[in-house]
């Protein structure tokens, strides 16, 4: 349990069967009256924000949250299997635990997997919360149109498919073949590798 006057942004806290996360909060004293702590949440799992007050001095559950160093080894159907970096032990997420950044999940892929366990149902559940990829990876161009001669850098851009199926928007000299670095939280064209 945790009070409200120690909530304090990237605090992670339970309400409702689900983990919330402190993005903003303000304790307000008003001249009369008492004392509380207005915050602005968001959910860990599907990303709403609300904004909740609570009475200073109220006590909250905290959520614990486990970070893992893990390695992508290979996909079995929807199920993406996970090696723990130091016991060694697989783990399966399905996709849709993963979500949209599944698409530049490679083989061999370190990650960082944050779960939290519910101690509230029975037997207590272990939930996947998010999987943090690298910031930057370095992929091959596997499919896109050719470059005209007098393309330049500050020109346009066109739309080319890596070898992990995203696809991202590069500078027109970008050819088949090529290594290229890309941003994973932005979905953009960083540089050649």
């Amino acid at each position: 349990m945790i009070s409200s006057n120690d909530l304090r942004p990237g605090t992670t806290i339970v309400l409702d069967g689900s983990v919330w996360r402190v993005i903003e909060f303000l304790h307000v004293k008003p001249g009369k009256g008492s004392a509380f702590v207005r915050t602005k949440i968001k959910n860990v799992e599907t990303g709403n924000t609300i904004e909740k007050t609570f009475r200073a001095g109220e006590t909250v559950p905290q959520a614990v949250i486990e970070k893992r160093e893990m390695q992508h080894t290979y996909r079995d159907g929807e199920d993406l299997v996970f090696m723990d970096m130091e016991s060694f032990e697989e783990s399966r997420l399905r996709t849709e635990e993963i979500g949209d950044r599944v698409k530049y999940l490679m083989e061999g892929m370190a990650v960082t997997v944050l779960s939290w366990t519910d101690t509230n149902s029975k037997p207590p559940k272990i939930k996947v919360l998010d999987v943090e990829l690298p910031n930057s990876i370095v992929v091959k161009v596997t499919k896109t149109d050719p470059g005209l001669k007098g393309d330049t850098a500050t020109g346009g851009t066109k739309p080319a498919t890596l070898e992990t199926g995203a696809e991202v928007m590069v500078p027109l000299f970008i050819t088949e073949g090529e290594t290229i670095k890309v941003d994973t939280r932005t979905d953009t064209y960083l540089g050649r590798a």
